[in-house]
């Protein structure tokens, strides 16, 4: 048997195992299949990097992102470990081959699931000896395998033929409907689950309800330069970035940079990184920021659009106050705002008769291009029928207006409405301590008093008149 305390402070340098890391590891150690539901940054990534010191071999992590899985192998690069690798779409052909014919030699593998269905990547992984399988941000199964990402629906083939000892799923956001979903769209046995609270009693739960976009603007200036930052924003909309990133530059002494996916990697690089190391203090970003990023001190998370589910939501404000220190979270809501929502629920699924018709005749729609069209494509590749494909996106549209509806309901709540997340949660023995700072409807900024979080901005910053020229900054890096 290991000491995986001795094993913790030797190799990691802790005394203590956060709350549900230490029944993780025990079950994986034992070779047991394992659905992990651990709140957001309270070190998930252990509960794979200790257990795989202990058996020795090889531990392939699937991540949704790459830049998600840089950070995690830049992190273990920093702990020392060399033996860390992240193969993806960035590699150059001659660095994947080199990386595949060495797969052996090292200790963490991590790949998105497009990858790992690649027959080529398969069968150089079939060389090791792989001690345990692990999914990380398994939500992503529910959330993006049927629309989006259904190479998330392979898994449970390509695992059979891995053969791990064990499999481990990691997630910050999964109630008994997504866990269910997870289990079975992975083909895990005799599952041990590990369930802790998802609540973050430090983050303040806030709702503005607005009239209209222009009070919603006005007061989002006025809380983002009375809040002790850094920030984030999140916004449905590329467009909306660029503008309200704009306009706070303007309006507030605040150092703000926009970020979305159509940003080159480089740009993207450099604005994670100004935003790491403290010379950027606001993001307005879309979902495409976040995943991946672990800075203790960001104090607030501002959902300028409503979320389209709880889920998300929660994943993105629990980026906020992993210091442990008050911190806040708002979604600022207007009467025009669900018409967005609904419209972002029906994009990019393809309809029945495109569906029918696809398949009759996929010649076609060779060179028809677009996320539609992709992703059914995908589907044939995968061997299923256009029946089969037509009730999957039927069942996810309905599973996508539910959770909308669910968001909406959430931000309606007249009662307590982290008690309302903790119950959507399944969570039956945790009780809420409701007080003034643990949520509320906010037309004014006195909350901020309340959580300790108002802010006198030190007119020492910097002040920077215009967003930031990349072009120079690239230079300057590369």
């Amino acid at each position: 048997m290991w000491d995986i305390q001795q094993v913790l402070k030797q190799r990691f340098g802790y005394d203590t195992f956060k709350p549900g890391q230490a029944a993780v590891i025990e079950a994986v150690l034992a070779g047991r299949d394992t659905l992990a539901v651990l709140p957001t940054g309270t070190g998930k990534s252990l509960c794979y990097q200790l257990p795989a010191y202990c058996l020795g071999h090889t531990t392939m992590i699937v991540s949704p992102l790459i830049a998600l899985m840089q950070d995690q192998v830049a992190q273990l690069n920093y702990q020392g470990e060399k033996r860390a690798v992240a193969i993806n779409s960035n590699l150059e052909y001659g660095q994947r081959q080199q990386l595949l014919r060495h797969l052996p030699d090292f200790r963490f593998i991590f790949m998105a699931p497009e990858t790992l269905s690649n027959p080529e990547t398969l069968v150089a992984l079939q060389q090791c000896q792989i001690d345990l399988f692990v999914v990380d941000e398994a939500h992503c199964i529910s959330q993006w395998g049927i629309d989006f990402r259904p190479d998330y629906l392979a898994l449970a083939g390509i695992k059979k033929q891995l053969k791990p000892t064990a499999t481990l799923a990691l997630t910050a956001t999964a109630n008994a409907q997504v866990r269910l979903d997870i289990i079975d769209k992975l083909g895990l046995n005799a599952v041990e689950q590990v369930l802790t609270s998802v609540d973050r009693p430090n983050i303040y739960l806030g709702v503005s309800p607005q009239p209209d976009e222009q009070s919603k603007d006005a007061y989002l200036v006025q809380l983002v330069k009375n809040s002790q930052g850094p920030g984030i924003i999140y916004f449905s909309s590329r467009q909306k970035t660029v503008e309200i990133a704009n306009l706070l530059q303007q309006q507030t002494n605040q150092r703000v940079a926009y970020y979305h996916a159509a940003l080159s990697t480089q740009e993207r690089y450099v604005i994670q990184q100004q935003y790491m190391d403290g010379t950027i203090d606001v993001i307005c970003a879309t979902n495409a920021f976040g995943m991946g990023i672990n800075k203790a001190d960001i104090r607030y998370v501002i959902h300028y659009h409503v979320p389209q589910n709880i889920e998300s939501y929660l994943q993105e404000i629990g980026r906020a106050g992993r210091d442990g220190q008050p911190a806040y979270a708002m979604v600022l809501t207007t009467p025009q705002d669900l018409y967005l929502q609904q419209a972002l629920v029906d994009f990019g699924i393809p309809t029945n008769s495109l569906i029918q018709q696809f398949f009759k005749q996929p010649d076609l729609f060779k060179k028809s291009e677009g996320n539609e069209f992709e992703l059914l494509r995908r589907y044939q590749q995968l061997g299923l029928s256009a029946n089969a494909v037509e009730q999957l996106l039927t069942n996810r549209q309905k599973e996508k207006q539910f959770a909308l509806q669910t968001m909406l309901d959430y931000l309606a709540f007249k009662d307590c409405r982290r008690q309302f997340i903790i119950n959507y949660f399944d969570e039956t023995i945790h009780q809420v301590n409701h007080n003034d700072t643990c949520c509320g409807n906010q037309t004014n900024l006195e909350f901020l008093e309340k959580i300790n979080l108002a802010y006198a901005i030190n007119d020492k910053a910097p002040k920077i008149n215009s967003l930031t020229p990349w072009d120079r900054i690239l230079t300057q890096l590369f």
